[in-house]
């Protein structure tokens, strides 16, 4: 399911789970103060405040910067800002393992996010992100079984992971072929 439909059936239920419509939120927000830009401090408004439910939160927050006139970066400008300043040099290793998951099918596409960049099929399978120590975090997901790769760890809470490795800024072509069974294996396992 693609962001846009998954926000538009959160948005479709929100009277019937929170008692307001969209627009009714959005006005709240409003009301209450709070800058609309900030949509982490919406989020927790929304939470703290008045339960709102996860999901919900997002699509509130989201359509009150949307009103205030904030536009959603694309992924490219997602991507330009994860790798700037300090972190550009690490650029060429992320588009490369970007290009090599993208080309597993015509079914992959990539999707911005402020702290990762993840390739998404029917679900998402890997994500990208700069990682600690001048490395590339590689997340992958996979939902059966584990490959068997000495380079893997458990995945600490970085996007919907559940193993991750971490390639150095100078991974050669080598290093970077070598993650094409681990990518293909989460290709499959999220169809």
């Amino acid at each position: 399911m693609e962001p846009a439909d998954m926000m538009a059936g959160v948005t479709a239920s929100l009277k019937e789970r929170t008692g307001r419509t969209l627009e009714d939120w959005v006005e709240e927000v409003h009301k209450a103060g709070l800058d609309p830009l900030d949509q982490k401090s919406v989020r927790r408004w929304l939470k703290d405040e008045h339960g709102v439910p996860q999901n919900s939160q997002w699509a509130i927050a989201d359509a009150a910067a949307r009103n205030a006139g904030w536009v959603r970066p694309d992924t490219d400008s997602y991507t330009d800002t994860l790798y700037s300043g300090a972190k550009a040099h690490l650029r060429p290793v992320h588009d490369a393992v970007i290009a090599l998951a993208e080309g597993l099918g015509d079914d992959t596409h990539r999707e911005g996010r402020s702290t990762y960049i993840p390739v998404v099929r029917a679900t998402q399978f890997v994500a990208v992100a700069p990682g600690p120590r001048d490395t590339v975090r590689v997340g992958f997901r996979f939902r059966e079984t584990v490959p068997d790769d000495e380079r893997l760890s458990p995945a600490k809470g970085f996007a919907q992971a559940t193993h991750w490795l971490h390639l150095s800024a100078d991974a050669d072509e080598d290093d970077l072929r070598s993650l094409e069974p681990l990518l293909e294996a989460a290709y499959e396992q999220n169809a």
